[in-house]
């Protein structure tokens, strides 16, 4: 090539920068740190093309992408530098990782120059600038390149990996001179790349399946969170609609299905609506979409509590190769597009649907398990006691919220209660941190949201445990305008793990509860009052008939606002499953004595 045809010289950072605005990025999150600021200065010259939003920690940043792509269904990028600062957003990493949520996380290293020197903040003891081996059980990919003519490609592949197969966090790591050091290199080619998966899994496998299925006396659908990555969820209610087969959810999946449809029957597993774990427990033939048969969402895998395959029959459908019979057998193991394959199901069954057939008796019986949970569940959200009932708490939410609300929730007994408890209308309705569960998800995350969805409202709803980690979230939303709102769950303590001690180490609690150690008086900040003097407007609920104008007021105010809500902290989620933590007993699903107590049954 000669001198001519050369093109103009552009340092790594520039490349990065540049590949991102063409992708159409439209934010970078992160936090300043001398091993990032060569890629800062390239964001500085681009600002008209792409916007930073700073943050006041690195884990921030990172649940910041993660929500918005769970709520935009595209990447964006996050920036950390060396040492303690791409090491804060391990967590944020490993939640995404756990969720099949994916960002580019761009971290700066140190000089290649003073790789194995011992220099200021390298991880280097084992191998020289290692902190791909830090994040490397987190990432689907760690690129880490050392010249500046390596960019171009590590960043064109470090993009196209994100959302292609299984979506996942990808690490680029950049040493602090390959940032600003020079190239005529570029990245591969100007138009948008994105890999996609839209096939379905194999046809002969697919009908045989759907046979199967149409034969089954008791069917039922599993819709997990690969329905929505997929989006899926429109064929998957025509599918359901077309057939009459009801359909549950894991936790993750909440929204794949309205959970107001006549055929959907809630979410199922430790925290599960009832009726939903007496549907996969007693079905004969199960159709799982985009569902990785998890502890939480399977009871642990304990035989008869909400799955028994066999003698259930399992027809398994996944992008991910390695999630197929993981946990459960599948009769019909279907490498396939969640979207795609629904799409194939529907045309493939309306020759074969036969007018005679009929599963009226089994979805009476699921008809009934969700009449009396709600039931239940009702005449508990009547009381006006304060603290608040949780299922008093979950109403007001309900009714104050707007249906096209994103509502964000954290980590914590609360995120148990909403899995049980909020009707989940629509993808991406709720968003959480469910693999990893990453306490500061939603209290930081929330923003993300918001960005991902500026005309619709933004809630998180958070434990005082959850919040108290990244409170500093608030000073991003009042820097940059970002008008979300934050319902605080007070309930005193970190009460998921305090309940666990009450049931399996008979009442023994230690570090579990906020309070006063001299005195045992339960404790709480005042989050009202460090609500304002972060600049954000705040109410602390008081009775019970304030909740609802409380967060309706808030969310009307368009701008960072806080409701700290006081909840009995002794009152837990009623148990449809179970959860076993081994070798602990672990505790028989609870529902039926609690109908019993209140004259209900089935």
């Amino acid at each position: 090539m000669d001198g001519s045809s050369k093109q103009a010289l552009m340092n790594g950072a520039d490349i990065i920068v540049d590949h991102l605005v063409k992708q159409k990025v439209p934010y970078l999150f992160g936090l300043c740190g001398h091993g990032i600021t060569g890629f800062m200065d390239a964001a500085f010259k681009a600002q008209n093309r792409i916007r930073t939003i700073s943050t006041h920690h690195e884990q921030s940043a990172g649940h910041m992408a993660d929500a918005y792509y769970k709520v935009k269904g595209e990447p964006v990028a996050t920036f950390t530098s060396c040492g303690p600062g791409s090491a804060n957003l391990v967590v944020a990493l490993a939640a995404a990782m756990m969720d099949s949520s994916a960002f580019l996380a761009i971290t700066g290293n140190v000089p290649t120059s003073q790789f194995n020197r011992g220099p200021f903040q390298e991880s280097g003891r084992h191998f020289q600038g290692d902190f791909p081996s830090v994040v490397r059980p987190y990432v689907k990919r760690s690129f880490q390149p050392t010249r500046a003519d390596m960019v171009p490609l590590a960043v064109t592949q470090a993009w196209d990996m994100l959302t292609s197969g299984r979506p996942g966090p990808v690490n680029l790591d950049v040493p602090l001179n390959v940032f600003v050091e020079e190239t005529d290199v570029r990245a591969h080619g100007g138009a948008t790349s994105r890999i996609v998966n839209a096939a379905p899994g194999n046809p002969k496998e697919l009908t045989a399946a759907l046979e199967l299925l149409l034969g089954a006396k008791q069917p039922v659908i599993i819709a997990g969170q690969g329905v929505l990555i997929g989006h899926a969820s429109d064929a998957l209610t025509a599918f359901a609609e077309l057939t009459g087969i009801p359909v549950v959810t894991s936790p993750n999946g909440k929204g794949a299905i309205p959970d107001r449809h006549a055929l959907a029957f809630g979410a199922i597993g430790r925290n599960g609506a009832y009726a939903a774990n007496d549907a996969t427990r007693n079905a004969d033939v199960i159709l799982a979409i985009g569902f990785s048969f998890d502890d939480r969402a399977t009871s642990a895998w304990l035989d008869g509590y909400t799955l028994s395959v066999p003698p259930s029959r399992l027809i398994q459908i996944d992008i991910d190769p390695s999630e197929i019979g993981r946990n459960y057998p599948a009769e019909y193991g279907i490498l396939g597009d969640a979207r795609a394959s629904l799409e194939f199901l529907i045309e493939a069954a309306r020759p074969r649907l036969n007018p005679g057939r009929s599963i009226a008796e089994w979805i009476a019986r699921l008809d009934k398990g969700r009449q009396v949970w709600r039931e239940y569940q009702g005449g508990l959200a009547d009381s006006d006691q304060m603290p608040l009932r949780p299922e008093r708490l979950m109403r007001a939410l309900s009714r104050a919220i707007p249906e096209d609300a994103v509502v964000a929730s954290d980590v914590g007994v609360h995120h148990n209660w909403i899995i049980q408890l909020m009707d989940t209308l629509r993808p991406r309705h709720l968003i959480h941190s469910w693999g990893f569960a990453a306490m500061g998800f939603a209290t930081s995350g929330i923003l993300g949201a918001k960005l991902a969805a500026p005309e619709r409202p933004c809630v998180a709803v958070v434990g005082d445990g959850s919040f108290l980690m990244t409170p500093h979230a608030l000073a991003t939303a009042v820097e940059y305008d970002i008008p979300v709102v934050w319902v605080v769950w007070n309930n005193n303590g970190f009460c998921s793990i305090r309940d666990i001690q009450h049931g399996m180490f008979g009442g023994r609690e230690l570090a579990t509860a906020f309070e006063i150690q001299r005195s045992g008086e339960p404790y709480s900040p005042d989050f009202a009052l460090m609500a304002k003097s972060y600049g954000v407007p705040s109410h602390r609920v008081t009775h019970a008939g304030e909740v609802e104008d409380a967060i309706q007021t808030a969310i009307k105010a368009n701008r960072p606002y806080l409701v700290e809500v006081p909840v009995d902290r002794d009152i837990r989620p009623i148990g449809t499953g179970s959860w076993d933590l081994p070798p602990l007993p672990n505790p028989e699903p609870n529902f039926l004595k609690a109908l019993q107590a209140r004259g209900l049954s089935l």
